[in-house]
């Protein structure tokens, strides 16, 4: 499943920018199809624009109603008259997703035989103070069996003593989830974390579940700003 918002507030109609001869939005189902490991693959838009580009392109492609606070949340709606077991959210300005992370993100679920685990993410080290300050790019910090403790967009942990020898993640906006954690998390109220640092996995620690996190060191580009937009470009080519 892959939420398509038309508006989104740091790069408005990002997802209908040109990325090489195609919108980003069309690159980034494209490349999930190529996979091959999905049943389905559905784009799922409160844009009448993006539903029509879909469409045209031969691709799959549901409307949903404009509002919702996260594209889980569009997701959730979407699932709900669908016979699944898993869903994989990968948002839409993912353009360079690869096979490798969600084939691992995958194996979390066929792996977890008495089925505890409602939901897993993807996570990739970074070691560029920029790109750790920057908050833009959301980090993540785990226990030793890779369950999340918190996201934010700072700098987590706090480098205090930068030579403690702790590993920054980013977090890649991939998600995996039983249908059942995904009606769940439609039903929850945004709690202030949430609302404060605007990350929507932050719902499912606030009431007490848990998040596995898989790490990959395939990097890509998400692309949220203009800036993204041009370092896309550049490594389409």
């Amino acid at each position: 499943m892959i939420p398509a918002r038309y508006q989104a507030s740091r790069f408005p109609a990002k997802l209908m920018q040109d990325l090489q001869g195609k919108p980003v939005i069309l690159r980034t189902y494209e490349a999930v199809l190529a996979t091959n490991l999905f049943d389905d693959v559905v784009v799922v838009t409160d844009s009448e624009v993006i539903y029509a580009l879909i469409k045209e392109n031969g691709g799959n492609v549901m409307m949903s109603k404009g509002t919702h606070e996260s594209g889980s949340d569009r997701i959730a709606e979407a699932v709900a008259s669908l016979d699944v077991d898993i869903a994989i959210n990968v948002q839409g300005d993912e353009p360079f997703i690869d096979k490798v992370s969600l084939e691992r993100i995958i194996a979390v679920f066929k792996n977890d035989k008495d089925k505890e685990i409602d939901l897993a993410s993807l996570m990739t080290p970074i070691t560029d103070w920029d790109e750790i300050s920057n908050p833009n790019t959301v980090k993540v910090i785990v226990d030793d069996n890779n369950f999340a403790l918190y996201f934010s967009r700072a700098p987590i942990p706090y480098p205090r003593d930068k030579n403690a020898g702790a590993t920054y993640y980013k977090h890649k906006g991939i998600y995996a989830f039983r249908k059942r954690a995904l009606a769940d998390f439609q039903k929850l109220p945004m709690l202030p974390l949430e609302a404060t640092e605007k990350i929507e996995a932050i719902r499912f620690l606030e009431y007490g579940r848990k998040i596995k996190m898989v790490e990959t060191h395939v990097t890509g580009i998400e692309i949220d700003t203009p800036e993204d937009l041009e370092r896309a470009k550049k490594a389409w080519k």
